[in-house]
């Protein structure tokens, strides 16, 4: 539970600062910084992936969506899957946090599998035609030029600068630092996923078949049947205040973590000593 919050609130506070920063445009390419995906990354390599992806997934939904007075109905449940899917497979491709080159694999593996699944959503919804592209009108090959476009500028510019590089950074000093505040051991070769368990077939089909799921949501999110989208009338006359509030309760959370893991440090030196 423990890593499930603090993933959940410093991942938020991440999206909430990511949202500040103005974005460029090039035509219909945006450059921006996508997400500070090093967060995620790194908490996924050091614990348990799994309440690690999720947690930081939901903290996107609560920070980024709900407390700005928003909700994409079947697309934040696209997003959801792919991102934690992303995340979860790169922190068990991790058997050895202190392999500098398993870390860097796994960082990029992470952000490439994220982005290749939402371009190719993007991709399929101008084809099938649930979802209209302003490029090129009546050239939808044009699309995959675009797409494919954004796909190397987000995994080149936000994939080296904010996964690759902090996670290198972050992983190594933090290994054998961090577990024991939340009362865990570390991960080691005896206790970490083997090459054998990635590739194992439960796990494949279950990432092909959430990977479709993803497809099905955003598709469901470009139609009638998207009932769950929602809007507050307050979210357009006030996005920069609520921006500023959300961003402030997440730094709350991940200020009371640090607190509480601080204190359970100098407590358990006291009863050592």
């Amino acid at each position: 539970m423990m890593v499930f919050i603090l993933s959940m609130s410093l991942y938020g506070l991440s999206n909430m600062i990511t949202e500040l920063v103005p974005s460029i445009y090039l035509g219909p390419v945006e450059f921006s910084i996508e997400y500070f995906a090093f967060i995620p990354l790194t908490l996924c390599i050091l614990f348990h992936p799994l309440y690690a992806a999720l947690g930081a997934s939901l903290g996107e939904v609560i920070f980024g969506e709900l407390m700005l007075g928003q909700f994409g109905g079947f697309g934040e449940l696209e997003k959801f899957i792919s991102f934690s899917l992303a995340m979860y497979i790169a922190g068990i491709m991790v058997t050895d946090p202190k392999n500098r080159r398993q870390v860097g694999i796994a960082a990029m593996s992470g952000v490439i599998i994220h982005q290749l699944i939402s371009m190719m959503v993007d991709i399929a919804k101008v084809w099938i035609g649930v979802d209209d592209f302003e490029a090129l009108p009546g050239l939808a090959e044009s699309i995959v030029v675009v797409e494919g476009f954004s796909f190397l500028n987000d995994v080149l510019f936000s994939g080296i600068l904010f996964a690759l590089l902090p996670t290198l950074y972050l992983v190594p000093r933090l290994y054998g630092k961090i577990e024991p505040l939340l009362g865990m051991k570390p991960r080691t070769r005896e206790n970490a996923w083997s090459i054998r368990g990635i590739l194992h077939p439960k796990l494949v089909i279950a990432a092909v078949v959430l990977a479709f799921c993803a497809f099905g949501f955003e598709f469901l999110s470009e139609t009638d049947f998207n009932m769950f989208e929602w809007e507050a009338p307050f979210a357009e006359d006030s996005e920069s205040t609520l921006t500023w509030i959300s961003l402030g309760i997440a730094g709350i959370f991940s200020a009371s973590i640090v607190y509480a893991l601080l204190s359970r440090s100098k407590k358990g030196r006291k009863d050592a000593a």
